[in-house]
């Protein structure tokens, strides 16, 4: 109930109804009617970060500098809720998968400052650590891999093997990466469920992970689970034309969200990790 007065007051109107909506796996969404007759979207977690729902808004907003696709608008934000507009989804419009790639390689070609960002979030319930580097290289390997890496080490998830699959990747890294690029404005966990879609049939996208990275990050995610058809992949490449060898790259990209993966929800991911590491060439 404390959440829920918060919830009110930070939006200037109690609540007076709430519906629940099917969601994640990490947080509570909810649709919430106020007193003013307002209907909004509340995210609630009684145990996340405090830090989680307050740098996830600044995650939106990150992405809403671009004026690239349509992104909720953040109403308040609390350290166990997250208030945003209500997008109720309607019919998709005809174009809406060129929509979506053109308006992907818009946000793109927003640059942010560097490979990384001025401060950490989360991707899921997990802690990212975005420590700016020059070299995309450097912070792949260290802030993404590495750093999930040890978490699962840590947690006894993968094992000697696996490790050294990993050893063997990094010492040619740098020249599996692709053609340098600066870095791109991503979502950074753009997968078919953060793909929404508004009540004017458009694209819109929710639960971001941001960070300035290089831009196929976000097209293998894309890539991983599906949800995507191949037209919004040609319409981003026809308005931002993608390096050669792009879909070769793709499992090593897909590596870091298997890793986070593996250490969301166990061992049953690491299998996909192996079969990415056996993949990157």
């Amino acid at each position: 109930m404390k959440t829920w007065t918060a919830v009110g007051k930070a939006l200037g109107s109690a609540v007076t109804d709430r519906r629940s909506l099917a969601g994640g796996d990490i947080n509570e969404a909810w649709a919430v009617s106020l007193a003013d007759g307002r209907e909004v979207f509340v995210k609630t977690n009684a145990r996340a970060d405090a830090e989680m729902f307050p740098t996830e808004a600044r995650g939106l907003a990150f992405l809403d500098e671009a004026d690239a696709l349509r992104i909720p608008e953040v109403l308040a934000v609390g350290p166990r809720f997250l208030a945003l507009e209500l997008l109720k989804p309607g019919p998709r419009v005809a174009d809406f998968d060129d929509r979506l790639g053109r308006g992907l390689a818009a946000l793109h070609q927003h640059r942010p400052e560097a490979f990384g960002l001025d401060h950490d979030n989360f991707i899921g319930r997990l802690p990212q650590s975005n420590t700016p580097a020059a070299r995309w290289a450097d912070f792949y390997r260290e802030e993404r891999l590495e750093a999930q890496l040890r978490m699962a080490s840590d947690r006894g998830l993968i094992d000697a093997a696996l490790g050294r699959g990993f050893d063997a990747l990094f010492t040619k890294l740098e020249d599996r990466l692709g053609p340098a690029e600066p870095p791109a404005r991503l979502h950074g966990d753009l997968w078919g469920g953060n793909l929404h879609v508004d009540a004017a049939g458009l694209p819109a996208l929710i639960d971001p992970a941001v960070y300035g990275g290089h831009r196929e990050v976000d097209l293998a995610m894309m890539s991983l689970f599906g949800g995507f058809s191949g037209r919004v992949f040609s319409s981003y490449d026809e308005a931002f034309p993608l390096a050669d060898g792009w879909k070769e790259r793709v499992p090593l990209y897909q590596l870091y969200p298997l890793l986070v993966h593996v250490n969301l929800f166990g061992g049953g991911y690491v299998a996909s990790v192996g079969r990415a590491l056996a993949a990157v060439r």
